[in-house]
């Protein structure tokens, strides 16, 4: 590692590991509330464990073995498609104090959860959560319906302790995506045609100027395209896991 890359981790505060067991790749944050370890399944799925306790998003069960991670404090689900809502894979995750956030498509598989629509806000075990609309603007199925229409799915921004967290869902560059501000890490989708070209990342990135960029939930798409669009934008630092 050269200087100039040092001091860029160190500008951020953050370090990365390897968890042996599942080789899941995790990353460490500083927060003025204690640290934040964000856990890389795969796909949309993300560990984030945050003061003793563990926060599931979109646990999907064909990614990796979950019954050897830890059981969830809290579950977030950002739509209802099987890819995200995987409700065998929450009942193996779940205990008698789990919490669930969702939204309404979402609760009709998945019961006993707090149902979030887009713009809602609320504290869930300690962690305040904003809903954010996540939808299509551009690609479409066949017919003409969006992939994710407006109203039907969240991405969530949580807050802990002094650092946002915007864990984006299935979205394209929103007008209320582009509007955030204060975001410290972002997880931005570039699974097409489903969501974003890394094009739109970059777009959505340039305007809410997030810290950290993870592109997640790629695919099929070349992330390193998002490091060529983004070079010229030190502030925003790209950073690539393993989230195919």
């Amino acid at each position: 590692m050269n200087a100039t890359s040092l001091f860029a981790m160190i500008a951020v505060g953050f370090a990365g590991v390897v968890l042996a067991q599942d080789q899941l790749q995790t990353d460490i944050l500083p927060t003025s509330a204690g640290d934040l370890t964000i856990t890389f399944i795969g796909h949309g799925s993300l560990m984030f464990t945050f003061r003793g306790e563990v926060i599931h998003v979109d646990p999907y069960g064909r990614l990796t073995n979950y019954s050897k991670l830890p059981k969830a404090d809290l579950v977030v689900i950002t739509h209802e498609h099987p890819d995200h809502l995987d409700p065998a894979t929450i009942n193996m995750l779940r205990t008698t104090n789990t919490a669930v956030v969702l939204t309404p498509a979402c609760a009709e598989k998945v019961a006993g959860g707090i149902v979030l629509t887009n713009g809602d806000v609320q504290v869930v075990k300690g962690v305040l959560i904003q809903a954010v609309p996540a939808y299509n603007l551009l690609h479409k199925r066949i017919d003409g319906a969006p992939f994710h229409p407006k109203g039907a799915g969240n991405g969530y921004v949580f807050t802990f302790g002094d650092r946002r967290v915007y864990v984006a869902g299935d979205t394209e560059n929103t007008p209320e995506m582009k509007a955030l501000t204060g975001i410290d890490v972002a997880f931005l989708p570039m699974n097409l045609p489903y969501t974003m070209t890394p094009e739109m990342v970059a777009d959505a990135a340039r305007a809410f100027r997030p810290r950290i960029l993870y592109p997640y939930h790629y695919g099929d798409t070349d992330p390193t395209k998002l490091t060529e669009l983004l070079k010229n934008e030190p502030q925003i630092q790209v950073r690539i896991r393993r989230m195919k």
